[in-house]
């Protein structure tokens, strides 16, 4: 049995879950941590630092939106998944058990409240996940990604630390990237991100908003946009039609890059995307998903707002009209953007991944202390 430190990841689901835990997996494996990885029946093609952990897969079931026939079912895994999860960590006996909330860790992280395991969960957003929020009082310590995160209960004897979101390392890397210059006839850099959810509206929005700006800024407009495959087409037409330079893509390879090169981003307010251009000190305009768990997007757009990093637009009042009005604000007023950029970067924490990593540490500390005593 090696002798370093053993802590176990729970995580799946979507890039909000897992991103976060490949930036600590990669973290704590320089610091000579011993990892493995419990997630759900969807985890099997990781790739990065979790593709490279030993992976255990357990039954879990998410509950929400379904009908009464599915909930059961879901119920059943859930309780399967956490009897999977008990016998998991009583062989494995790892030092510390973290989860990055999803209904793919809930199991696990329950089993792990039953034992004497210290353990932790790291939330993404600015408003507690329903997952997180049903662990939150059974864990001995929450990770937050924002200063003000709601839905956090009256924690009590629960430690609570703001560690801020960690980011793939791609993107870490470029978190020192000047904010790229806006003098003269200087590109200027619009990166769009869709998301995982209804990225449609941005398809429709953007090009029509960027038709409408002033000529001599719609010559140095540099675009690059995700756009769904049935969006694709037109999308391209429309810049064709505007002689807007234009980069699109179903699938952008690389992002961290369009992300330094840019001067603004527009995305939805999922947790990866907010969290990526605040690392790299871009300031972005968030259209929350308006049918996202428990409005959280709207909390997250909300969040960037109050810090100076970027604006939020609802999407019943994100039309092409709206946003070209204030894309014309911003780019006649580059002081703006160069402000909000940094202001990106102070809300960002570049050093999330090796604050949750301290943490992570002092539950392991925590818990050799404990063996030390009952030996």
């Amino acid at each position: 049995m090696s002798d370093k430190p053993h802590v176990l990841l729970a995580a799946g689901g979507t890039g909000g879950h897992v991103f976060p835990a490949e930036a600590l997996a990669q973290e704590l494996i320089t610091r000579g941590y011993r990892l493995g990885l419990v997630t759900d029946k969807r985890g099997k093609a990781y790739g990065g630092a979790l593709g490279e952990l030993e992976t255990h897969h357990i039954l879990a079931g998410g509950i929400a939106g379904k009908n009464i026939f599915k909930r059961l079912i879901s119920v059943a895994e859930l309780g399967l998944g956490t009897w999977q999860a008990w016998r998991l960590l009583k062989r494995l006996k790892p030092d510390a058990v973290i989860g990055f909330g999803g209904y793919a860790s809930v199991p696990t992280m329950m089993a792990a409240t039953f034992t004497s395991i210290p353990t932790g969960i790291h939330e993404q957003n600015a408003l507690l996940g329903r997952a997180n929020r049903l662990l939150a009082k059974r864990v001995h310590a929450v990770a937050s990604s924002f200063a003000d995160t709601r839905g956090l209960p009256n924690m009590g004897v629960v430690s609570v630390k703001l560690t801020g979101m960690p980011v793939r390392a791609p993107i870490a890397e470029k978190a020192n990237t000047p904010f790229p210059r806006t003098e003269g006839d200087a590109p200027l850099g619009v990166l769009i991100l869709g998301g995982s959810q209804g990225a449609t509206i941005l398809s429709e929005v953007v090009p029509a908003a960027l038709n409408k700006l002033p000529e001599d800024i719609k010559a140095r407009l540099d675009v690059t946009q995700q756009c769904r495959e049935e969006d694709i087409d037109a999308v391209r037409a429309a810049y064709s039609a505007s002689s807007i330079r234009a980069h699109l893509a179903t699938f952008i390879d690389d992002v961290p890059e369009c992300l330094a090169k840019s001067h603004v981003v527009i995305s939805r307010a999922g947790a990866s995307s907010v969290s990526e251009a605040l690392a790299v000190g871009r300031p972005s305009i968030l259209v929350p998903y308006p049918y996202a768990a428990d409005d959280h997007q709207t909390y997250n757009a909300q969040a960037v707002d109050a810090a100076g990093a970027g604006w939020i637009m609802p999407q019943d009042t994100f039309t092409a009209e709206s946003l070209a009005m204030r894309l014309d604000s911003l780019f006649g007023l580059p002081a703006v953007l160069e402000k909000a950029a940094r202001c990106a970067q102070d809300l960002g924490r570049a050093d999330a991944a090796k604050q949750l990593a301290d943490l992570v540490s002092d539950l392991v500390e925590k818990q050799d202390h404990k063996r030390s005593g009952d030996a």
